[in-house]
């Protein structure tokens, strides 16, 4: 038991002041807190680009019904087994106009290798939806599996002839209720049209005079005729009847690429790839898992893509060991190669196939073009 005399006063110590360290950090604690309070909902104009599904050309994907079927099919298919692999690649984006990453996010993407932080007027233009964006990238799939058709079959051999046809008619143009979309154009003025140069030429030449297109319509052959008018050109005056012509293909094989949820352009070469090695006696791959990305046209031009350092981590992550990139993109491949993958650059399908050849043969790897700072021929 503790006694008190009741005389004594009892006084508490004084309290210990804190020091200006201490202060000064719980201040920054409390500043700190509010800073990543804020930057949590603050609006951000940037989206975050990183690596997306791989897919092997050689093997499958889902239809629109979830079942799994050759991404590539051919008639006549070749029996040989294939035990490797041709990847193509995507690039997924984290973030649109309607749902933009947070300032944490983007700082967390901006220290990984795999991932980059984007302006989002690059990927979403001012004025454009995520609907309209998908769209249009819908599109572009469309018209890579079309030309990426058109080249194999070319370096296979087969005879691949243009077809040119109206995409559009202006309401108000020349040849507003003359000519229709879908029109397939075989000449003008009596004078075979095979390209689209051939048809722009042929109404300049008639210089304003009447014109006379030989069209398909619905698989009935006709004939329309349209006065052009002059019209201004970026800058110069030219004969114009209104319409916006659309590049297809008469294909003599009947090629079908299934690939849902997924667009741009970029898949093209691989696509050509794949379709070769389906036609094509032995493996294109000799067991090898190569990946790949470009664009392509129907000559076989192998072109600039987007996400391609984001593409060298997705088919690192894949398990690729080759991987085939445009030459227009080789310097942003310089410096930004994974471990454990190896890169060569090409220009055309015959140099990628060139790559393939010398992998499965064990040729001279070394003798190959590879991706050096300076030597991008842009796209």
């Amino acid at each position: 038991m503790t006694l008190f005399d009741e005389n004594v006063s009892v006084v508490p110590a004084p309290a210990r002041r804190r020091s200006r360290t201490t202060l000064f950090g719980l201040w920054s604690l409390a500043v700190a807190v509010v800073v990543l309070f804020v930057l949590t909902f603050l609006p951000t104009a940037y989206v975050i680009q990183q690596p997306g599904p791989v897919l092997d050309t050689l093997g499958t994907s889902k239809n629109a019904d979830g079942v799994d079927v050759p991404l590539i099919s051919v008639p006549n298919e070749k029996n040989d087994p294939t035990t490797g692999q041709l990847d193509l690649l995507t690039v997924q984006v984290n973030g649109n106009r309607e749902r933009r990453p947070s300032w944490i996010e983007l700082a967390a993407a901006w220290f990984d290798p795999s991932r980059a932080v984007i302006p989002i007027d690059r990927i979403f233009p001012e004025g454009q939806t995520t609907e309209q964006r998908n769209t249009e990238n819908a599109d572009l799939m469309s018209d890579s599996q079309l030309e990426a058709s058109a080249a194999a079959l070319r370096q296979l051999g087969y005879d691949v002839p243009q077809v040119i046809s109206v995409a559009s008619v202006t309401a108000d143009g020349a040849a507003a209720g003359l000519l229709e979309a879908g029109d397939v154009i075989e000449s003008v003025d009596g004078t075979a049209t095979p390209t689209a140069d051939d048809v722009k030429a042929a109404i300049q030449a008639a210089g304003g005079q009447p014109v006379t297109f030989g069209i398909d319509r619905d698989g009935t052959p006709t004939t329309v005729t349209v006065t052009p008018r002059q019209g201004d050109v970026n800058g110069q005056q030219q004969w114009l009847v209104g319409i916006s012509l659309a590049l297809g293909f008469d294909l003599p094989v009947d090629v079908k690429i299934q690939l849902n949820d997924i667009g741009g352009p970029s898949a093209g070469m691989m696509f050509a790839l794949g379709i070769i090695d389906k036609m094509s006696p032995g493996d294109l791959t000799g067991g090898q898992h190569i990946a790949g990305t470009g664009t392509i046209d129907e000559q076989g031009q192998v072109g600039a893509i987007g996400g391609i350092r984001q593409k060298l981590y997705g088919a690192r992550d894949a398990g690729a060991t080759w991987f085939l990139a445009p030459s227009a993109n080789c310097n942003e491949v310089v410096g930004h190669v994974p471990n454990g993958i190896r890169v060569f650059s090409v220009s055309t399908l015959s140099d990628s196939l060139k790559v393939l050849e010398t992998i499965r043969d064990g040729g001279d790897l070394d003798a190959l073009p590879t991706c050096e700072a300076g030597n991008s021929t842009g796209s």
